[in-house]
C-alpha cells in the first residue's frame, strides 16, 4: 500500500463518520425577529411607540420631601399632644410623595388623541394644631389621589382635571405656598373645548362638575347639586413679550360670577412678572340663611370679600439658581407674602427653600363669613417656612 492510497482511504473513513454524524445533529430554529421600542419625537422628548401601536407614551413624575416649621396658618407648620402631659408641641410638618405621570398621543383623521394621567401617594403628618385638641399628629400613608386623568381628541377634553379658571390663566406665582389667599378651587370632571387660532390667540370653554361638599358657614358645597354644571370661560393673547389672559366663571350652585384678568411680562431673559385681579360676586355666598352657608367663599371666588390681587415674579440668578416671590391682598384684609429660592443641584434635583406669612386683618369680625382661610390659631398672622426636596424624572 503506497502513501496516495493511504491518504485516499482516510479521506473515505472521515467522510463516513462525518456522515453519520450529521444524521444525527440538532437543527437549531431561527430566532423570532426582535421588536424594539422606537423613539417618538412627534409630541417632544421622552415619548416612544407602545409595540405594535402607532401610540407614543411617556412615562414621568416626580419623589419630593418636604420639612416645614413655623405656625400652622403659614400652611408650613403643625402641633402635637404631648406624650408624657398631653400639652401643645410645635412641631415639624414633614410630607413624603410619589407622583406618576403619563401621556400618550396619535395621530387621528380626527386630529391628535391625547391623554394625560397624574396620579400621587403622600406619606407625613398634618398641617394641623392638633396639639390643641390634645390629639398626636402621627405620620401615616395619606392614600392615593388621582389628580388628573383626562382624555383629548383635536380640542375636546373630558375626564378628570383641574379647573380651567386656574388652568388656563396659568394658577398665580412660581412659589409653594402660592394660595396664602386663594383664586379658585381646583378639582373637578370637565367637558372642555379649547380653541388656539395659531397666532398667539388661544380660547377655552368648560363645563365643571367642581367637587367636595363644602363645610358649613366656612366654605360653599363645590361639587354640583343639579344638572346644571359650573360654566368657565376664557381667552388668552400670548406674545414674545408675555401674555393677557382672562377667564370668568358661573357658580351654579350659588349662582355667582367670578372673574380674573392676568397680565404677563418678560422684562428681560432673567425676570418674569405678572399681576391678577379678580374680581366676585357673592351675595348668596354670603348668605347664612342658606341650608348650606358659604361664609363668603365657593369654588370659584375662594378668596375674603369681592375683589384680591396677586402680584409677583421670578428672577434667574443663572441656569441653576431662581428667585421666586409672590405678594397676595384682598378685600378682607387678607395679605399674604412668599418668597424662595430654588436651587437645581444636578438637572432633575431641585431643593427649595421658601419663606411664608399670612396676616388675616378682619379674623375677629363676627360677621357670620370666613375671615381666618389658613387656619390661624393665635392672633391674627403667622409666619413659617418650608425645605423642599425634589427629584423629577
Amino acid at each position: 500500500m503506497n502513501i496516495k492510497s493511504l491518504l485516499l482511504g482516510s479521506a473515505a473513513a472521515l467522510i463516513a463518520v462525518s456522515g453519520a454524524r450529521a444524521a444525527d445533529a440538532v437543527v437549531v430554529a431561527e430566532p423570532e425577529p426582535a421588536e424594539y421600542v422606537k423613539i417618538c419625537d412627534v409630541y417632544g422628548s421622552g415619548y416612544f411607540y407602545i409595540p405594535g401601536t402607532e401610540t407614543c407614551l411617556r412615562i414621568g413624575g416626580y419623589v419630593r420631601y418636604d420639612i416645614g416649621v413655623g405656625d400652622v396658618g403659614a400652611f408650613d407648620g403643625a402641633t402635637s399632644a404631648d406624650v408624657e402631659d398631653g400639652g401643645s408641641n410645635d412641631t415639624f410638618y414633614k410630607n413624603a410623595r410619589f407622583t406618576l405621570k403619563t401621556w400618550t398621543g396619535q395621530e387621528t383623521e380626527l386630529g391628535t388623541l391625547k391623554t394625560y394621567t397624574e396620579t400621587r401617594w403622600n406619606f407625613g403628618n398634618r398641617n394641623a394644631d392638633l396639639g390643641a385638641d390634645g390629639d398626636v399628629n402621627p405620620a401615616f400613608n395619606k392614600g392615593t389621589s388621582l389628580n388628573f386623568a383626562w382624555i383629548q381628541l383635536g380640542g375636546l377634553r373630558v375626564g378628570k382635571d383641574e379647573s380651567a379658571f386656574n388652568t388656563f390663566i396659568g394658577y398665580a406665582g412660581n412659589v409653594i405656598q402660592d394660595t396664602l389667599v386663594p383664586y379658585g378651587d381646583f378639582d373637578t370632571n370637565v367637558v372642555q373645548y379649547y380653541f388656539d387660532a395659531g397666532n398667539g390667540f388661544s380660547a377655552v370653554v368648560s363645563l365643571e362638575e367642581g367637587s367636595g361638599g363644602g363645610t358649613d358657614g366656612s366654605y360653599g358645597v363645590g361639587t354640583i347639586d343639579s344638572y346644571v354644571p359650573h360654566v368657565v370661560g376664557g381667552v388668552k393673547w400670548t406674545q414674545g413679550w408675555g401674555a393677557i389672559t382672562g377667564v370668568v366663571a358661573y357658580d351654579s350652585n350659588y349662582e355667582e360670577v367670578a372673574g380674573k384678568v392676568r397680565l404677563d411680562v418678560n422684562a428681560t431673559d432673567a425676570i418674569s412678572l405678572f399681576i391678577m385681579a379678580g374680581y366676585g360676586t357673592d351675595d348668596n355666598l354670603s348668605d347664612p340663611t342658606y341650608a348650606f352657608a358659604a361664609g363668603g367663599r365657593g369654588f370659584y371666588k375662594q378668596w375674603d370679600g369681592n375683589w384680591a390681587v396677586w402680584g409677583g415674579g421670578t428672577y434667574k440668578f443663572n441656569e441653576k439658581t431662581s428667585f421666586n416671590t409672590q405678594i397676595s391682598y384682598d378685600e378682607g384684609e387678607n395679605l399674604g407674602i412668599a418668597a424662595n429660592i430654588a436651587y437645581d443641584i444636578v438637572p432633575g434635583f431641585t431643593v427649595t427653600a421658601e419663606v411664608d406669612y399670612i396676616n388675616a386683618g378682619t379674623i375677629g369680625d363676627a360677621d357670620g363669613l370666613n375671615h381666618n382661610w389658613t387656619g390661624i390659631t393665635d392672633g391674627d398672622d403667622a409666619i413659617g417656612g418650608l425645605l423642599r426636596f425634589q427629584r423629577s424624572f
